[in-house]
């Protein structure tokens, strides 16, 4: 008879809508952890631009993608890689023009080791011989004449020689293959942080846009992951408010980042001779809306060898002296005709910190012209139209940030910058999840002493186990990096889940002790007492949330979004468990 009542009991908590929705949620949260503990192999973290992987077609990975969408390196030349070691020693014997055979979850690689060379400057003597025509002080037959004269002297001179520094490296960095899609922030991963502050007061678009100069200048350089914020100080009278950018490199070094202090350095050239570089005074104004930028509407899309293919356009003006050097450097160039395009013979290349990032076809009406405004444009390709037209605008705004962020609109000056190492992280990780085991053992305990009913424990363990893992599938949804500020924020939305349930279980059994037998009446009760306690805590978490400091705001947006989810979700599918199982 016992056994049927169970039966009965379980068949109708899952047959109930709070708890189909628990589960619904749970599944979701599998579905963006994806768990996979037992991956190997080494991830590709960023390729560094023309090294021999960039050149045999291996790209980094794109910002934003997932941990387990990376690009895995399983073996070199046939031997099985499973981890960094593994990787480390076949590629310790590197020779120059050595090949390689590289494979990945994703595809077959042949590289050749290049060769890496730097370009020096010596000082050298030379002996320089000079025959000059002089007036004579003798005279011949009583007229003076001219004669040669051969004058020799030893000058020094700079002479430019490259050297061999032997084999390159092949330009991979890398790290242990993920294992799930959570991101780990640099308190866990290991790193680099630099506080950054602007040299005046930027408003909100000029944040904006140096963020975005930011971001695209890092990913020039190769590096991936990149989490950028704006923080301020305290307002008067408690501080001075200032300004801050705080820019975090998962697995990044000091070096990758000491740049950023600089304006940096954009040109245009044609050749070796610069027609324009970065900045107000040669580009007076980038137009990003829309009535001077996005899809050409002479061109549109076009569909050949089942792939779409969309042209992008937007003006730019240049100063007066920029369009006077261009039409001088360009008046001397050929035009040469590509189908019906016509085109002059030499390309605009475009170079960001002295790296070449792009090409330009410089139409044929703009030779030897001093053109102010002048037309960029570019193409974007995909398998479908709507993906051409994505890929043609994301290029286009690409090329834009380039062209205004060649020198950052301010300077910036290092505050402090952090550097963190993986083994600290690897440490944390593991004495977090100790303590983690303890405190819940202690809490199973303290329950198990308070109630002695085994169908209040079950539940409590399972929500309370659920609502991590529903969390954790929020932060890989909205990648979310988890530092030390996230998991306190955790801790804080189980622990108060941990409270509630016991409101919710104290709140039924003080009920039926008391012979009020309305389960509705008296779920209704604790969830009034939850409901203000979430209200209470959120309102305390938000100016945390609005102060702009970076590590405040996620551990107050991991405690608001824990919270809402317990009080949406894992709260009332405990109510259900509670009024199932406690029902005589």
């Amino acid at each position: 008879m016992a056994l049927v009542e169970t039966k009965r009991k379980i068949k109708k908590i899952f047959t109930s809508f709070r708890i189909i929705l628990f589960i619904i949620f749970l599944l979701f949260a599998f579905v963006a952890v994806h768990p996979s503990p037992w991956n190997k192999g080494v991830a590709i973290r960023s390729i560094e631009p023309n090294s021999s992987a960039y050149l045999a077609g291996i790209k980094s990975p794109e910002k934003g993608s997932a941990p387990m969408s990376r690009e895995i390196i399983k073996s070199i030349n046939k031997v099985n890689i499973e981890n960094l070691a593994d990787y480390y020693s076949s590629i310790s014997d590197l020779r120059v023009n050595k090949s390689i055979q590289l494979k990945t979850n994703k595809g077959l690689y042949r590289l050749t080791v290049k060769e890496k060379t730097k370009e020096i400057t010596l000082n050298e003597t030379i002996e320089k011989i000079i025959t000059e025509i002089i007036q004579a002080n003798e005279t011949i037959n009583g007229t003076n004449v001219l004669v040669n004269k051969t004058i020799s002297s030893k000058i020094i001179v700079n002479k430019t020689e490259i050297i061999s520094l032997g084999a390159e490296d092949i330009g991979i960095d890398v790290y242990p293959a993920p294992t799930s899609n959570l991101r780990k922030g640099l308190d866990l991963e290991g790193g680099v942080r630099i506080l950054l502050q602007p040299e005046e007061k930027l408003s909100k678009a000029d944040v904006d846009l140096l963020k975005e100069s930011m971001e695209e200048r890092l990913n020039i350089y190769g590096l991936s992951d990149i989490v950028i914020r704006s923080a301020e100080g305290l307002p008067p009278p408690l501080g001075k408010g200032e300004q801050y950018i705080l820019v975090e490199i998962p697995g990044g070094n000091e070096k990758d980042v000491r740049s950023l202090k600089e304006q940096g350095k954009f040109e245009a050239k044609i050749g070796n001779d610069t027609v324009f570089a970065g900045g107000k005074k040669d580009i007076t104004y980038v137009c990003r809306s829309a009535d001077c930028s996005g899809i050409d509407p002479l061109y549109g899309c076009s569909a050949a060898s089942g792939q779409y293919l969309c042209r992008f356009r937007f003006s730019i003006t240049l100063s007066k002296e920029a369009a006077q050097r261009q039409a001088d450097l360009t008046k001397v160039l050929d035009i040469v005709t590509e189908g019906e395009q016509r085109y002059l013979s030499e390309k605009l290349i475009l170079f960001l910190d002295n790296k070449g990032v792009d090409e330009l076809n410089i139409g044929s009406e703009l030779k030897g012209k001093a053109e102010t405004d002048i037309q960029i444009s570019g193409a974007g390709m995909g398998l479908t139209q709507q993906e051409a037209v994505t890929n043609s605008l994301k290029n286009m705004k690409k090329l834009q940030t380039i062209l205004i962020t060649g020198s950052l609109p301010v300077k910036l000056e290092i505050v402090k910058i952090d550097t963190i190492s993986p083994a600290l992280g690897e440490e944390f990780i593991k004495n977090a999840i100790f303590i983690g085991l303890l405190a819940f053992i202690a809490v199973i305990a303290i329950i198990f002493i308070r109630y002695r009913k085994i169908q209040i424990l079950i539940p409590m363990l399972v929500i309370s186990s659920s609502e991590i893992f529903i969390l954790l599938g929020f932060a890989a949804l909205i990648n979310w990096n988890l530092d030390i500020a996230a998991i306190a924020g955790i801790i804080i939305a189980v622990g108060t889940g941990v409270n509630d349930q016991i409101v919710i279980t104290d709140e039924t059994l003080r009920g039926e002790a008391a012979g009020v037998f309305n389960w509705k009446e008296r779920i209704k009760r604790a969830f009034a007492i939850i409901a203000t306690s979430y209200a209470t805590i959120t309102v305390a978490m938000l100016p945390l949330f609005f102060a702009g400091a970076g590590l405040l705001k996620g551990f107050a947006l991991t405690t608001i979004i824990g919270l809402l989810i317990g009080i949406l979700i894992t709260r009332p599918a405990f109510g259900i468990m509670i009024e199932i199982l406690s029902k005589e």
